[in-house]
């Protein structure tokens, strides 16, 4: 990927200081550098590296104002870290080798392809998809019918997004990734099988969402499992039918969350969390790994420990003195043994 600084510019919503038509190649570290790359200073921490980097091109904030000569050229932009993953997905679509629609990949003609989209090879796209501007499909990724793509949204290889789901703009969903699988949903008969409850419903992925690899977001029985703006999953999570995960989430790895539960905004959860269905987990919350959600959380902001869960401080009481039980045991059997002798004494 060869492009100009002013091109750059204009993909990120920048402005140019310095010379718009250098050309750069790939991304670097401020302190690395070299020619033909392109860095950023988004902490000023880093500041030094400024005046003596090698790159090309650097990224910095519309009020970043040197206080030394700068050899490289500036692209200003509002959120240096916000073009600085605008800028690694491009590069990382290009380094794949997507670039392009792929004589190997299967774009039915009734699929609607917006400019600067990239298909890799064996990618299927269905009658009635849509794909943003600038959305990057890499091989072997299956998108179902009438399914929407947002711009510059990034599926990685082996990726399902099966019929009617909806993916915002700005995601990164990793490889094999699947989104609308039907959820977990049988009916007890009087034989004692089960009956298939089909689901109909859908998913929506709101903008700037991330999804690790081989996670799974069922598809809602009617209506949509929402994945609000922002939600970050780790990889290996399983999302039930109908969930909702508040925005700007984050999950850790092999966490499930079971059916109609409703995940609030700004929580933090921890790996192999696991939550019952139908809870409500209020805004904030702060669950530790390994825990068990048996009910719903009422309370914002607070942080949680333990199965079943309980508040994280009291969790942490109780582990300190679970660790001492022998140790209370025999003081415990010491004090009876003493009291059993004086009783006897009295008695004599």
């Amino acid at each position: 990927m060869q492009i100009t600084a002013q091109a750059l510019a204009h993909f990120l919503g920048g402005t140019v200081e310095g010379n718009p038509e250098v050309t750069v190649n790939r991304p670097s570290k401020i302190e690395e550098g070299g020619e033909g790359s392109i860095s950023f200073l988004g902490n000023l921490k880093y500041e030094k590296y400024a005046y003596t980097t090698t790159a090309s091109v650097l990224l910095v904030s519309q009020d970043f104002e040197p206080r030394e000569p700068l050899s490289a050229t500036l692209i200003r932009v509002e959120d240096v870290y916000g073009a600085v993953g605008q800028l690694l997905q491009q590069f990382g679509a290009q380094e794949a080798g997507v670039s392009g629609i792929s004589e190997r990949a299967v774009v039915s003609p009734q699929a609607s392809v917006a400019e600067g989209v990239a298909v890799g090879d064996f990618a299927i796209v269905s009658e009635g998809a849509m794909l943003g501007p600038a959305a990057v499909v890499h091989p072997q990724v299956f998108i179902g019918r009438n399914v929407k793509i947002g711009a510059r949204t990034v599926l990685y290889p082996g990726v399902r997004i099966l019929d009617n789901c909806i993916i915002g703009e700005d995601c990164i969903l990793h490889a094999n990734v699947v989104i609308g699988s039907d959820g977990f949903g049988f009916a007890p008969q009087e034989d004692r099988s089960y009956q298939k409850i089909v689901h109909v419903g859908n998913v929506i992925v709101e903008d700037r969402v991330e999804i690790g690899a081989q996670t799974t977001v069922d598809r809602a029985t009617m209506g949509s499992t929402i994945i609000r703006e922002g939600v970050k999953l780790d990889n290996l999570i399983q999302i039930g039918h109908n969930v909702e995960i508040g925005a700007h989430t984050v999950i850790a790895a092999q966490t499930g969350v079971a059916g109609s539960t409703k995940i609030g905004r700004y929580c933090r959860i921890g790996g192999q969390v696991g939550f019952v269905g139908h809870a409500e987990i209020a805004d904030g919350t702060q669950i530790q790994a390994q825990s068990g959600i048996a009910a719903s959380i009422t309370e914002p902001g607070k942080a949680w420990f333990g199965s079943p869960a309980i508040p994280y401080r009291d969790f942490i009481r109780a582990h300190s003195v679970f660790k001492k039980l022998p140790d209370l045991y025999r003081s415990l059997s010491r004090l009876q043994r003493a009291f059993d002798a004086a009783e006897k004494k009295g008695r004599d």
